[in-house]
């Protein structure tokens, strides 16, 4: 039997259809807007609109905060919104806004403590829908769902308690979320309408500049530190949301370039200090292995604690870094309030699973924050 605690942490060194509408005028685009916006779909009153604002395509702490004052009966605190999932208390959403979600255990899996259990609610962040619709294909932070259209009705039934609309409606919402309004810039816009993809950002700041090379598409360099391309391992392409070529080099483990999820010791760290819970995974086999963690991610999608190419346990979802600085909280778990915050995790990070051997000072996080902020 094996124990774990820290999940992938101490083996780590380390869309798509796009539609043309504008999402104002007449006739479909017009309909699509209003199941966004304003179709509660016979629920709780909340909308899409609820839990994916206008600016952020998000919700933080400030903005629960702001909602709580200007009407306490915000649908956004109620049902898995509130802190008991049954409209009682607003702490969580005021904290880190957060949300209950609940996720089916794979067959695979028991959850300690509780045998019978065939689910296990969990605290999330809500996803922006800042480019994600039109640009990635991987939906939700455990990837659970390729499909707006699976992740609208899911929302719907789950999050807003109200009739799954039609086949045609989820549709229209789908490709309402591909309109302009939700990209955090022209060049993106027209990436997905087939244009050429966005490159780096030259900076102009000399900590701008400083910080474009953490996130430069070369190998590994231990003559400066590791540090030229090292944010690039997991943050390359034209979203920076996946690995690239060199990441295999820098982790010694084999990682196909394009891989989307990984473990950067959110759920080992826990700083949310969310409820631990014991997840038994092949229960009664010689591969029995119980992984303590307040959130497995990926691992309660597979259902497998195989972490060869480092995409299960604690894993999740790599996330795009076009528009970031819009996007705050950050992390599954919203535990980083801001890119600062994230520039901290990763000091630690590296400072933790490579011994002390790579390291980012103060000025390294100031300037990969500089280098985050350009990216629209």
């Amino acid at each position: 039997m094996r124990t774990t605690l820290f999940g992938t942490l101490g083996v780590v060194f380390l869309a798509v259809i796009v539609s043309s509408a504008q999402g104002s005028g007449s006739g479909p685009a017009r309909d699509a807007k209003r199941l966004f916006e304003i179709e509660t779909f016979g629920g709780n009153g909340r909308t899409c609109r609820t839990c994916h604002s206008d600016d952020t395509g998000t919700v933080s702490p400030q903005d629960a905060a702001k909602r709580l004052r200007k009407d306490p009966d915000d649908p956004l605190f109620i049902h898995d919104g509130s802190d008991d999932g049954l409209g009682n208390g607003v702490t969580r959403m005021l904290t880190d806004a957060t949300i209950l979600i609940t996720i089916p255990l794979p067959a695979t899996v028991t959850l300690g403590g509780d045998p019978t259990a065939t689910s296990v609610i969990l605290r999330r962040g809500i996803p922006t829908t800042l480019n994600t619709p039109a640009l990635d294909g991987v939906l939700m932070l455990d990837g659970r769902h390729s499909r707006l259209e699976f992740q609208a009705a899911g929302a719907i039934r789950d999050h807003a308690q109200g009739v799954v609309p039609s086949a045609v409606e989820l549709h229209e919402i789908a490709e309402f979320q591909r309109t302009r309004a939700f990209f955090s810039s022209r060049a993106l816009r027209r990436f997905a309408l087939g244009g050429a993809a966005p490159g780096l950002p030259n900076g102009a700041t000399a900590s701008e500049q400083r910080g474009r090379r953490f996130f430069e598409d070369v190998p590994p360099d231990p003559s400066d530190g590791f540090k030229p391309g090292l944010c690039a391992h997991c943050h390359s392409g034209p979203l920076l949301n996946q690995t690239n070529e060199f990441a295999t080099l820098f982790i010694g483990v084999p990682i196909p370039a394009g891989t989307r999820f990984q473990s950067v010791g959110v759920s080992e760290f826990n700083a949310a200090k969310n409820p631990v819970r014991e997840f038994i995974f092949n229960q009664g086999t010689l591969d029995e292995t119980h992984v303590f963690s307040p959130d497995p991610g990926r691992a309660l999608i597979t259902g497998s604690v195989d972490n060869s190419t480092l995409e299960n346990v604690n894993a999740f979802k790599i996330a795009p870094l076009r528009g970031i600085r819009h996007t705050a909280p950050y992390f599954h778990d919203n535990s980083a309030k801001t890119l600062e915050a994230v520039a901290s995790h990763y000091a630690t990070f590296f400072n933790v699973v490579t011994g002390g051997f790579i390291t980012l000072s103060p000025q390294d996080e100031q300037d990969i924050v500089a280098f985050l902020k350009l990216l629209d």
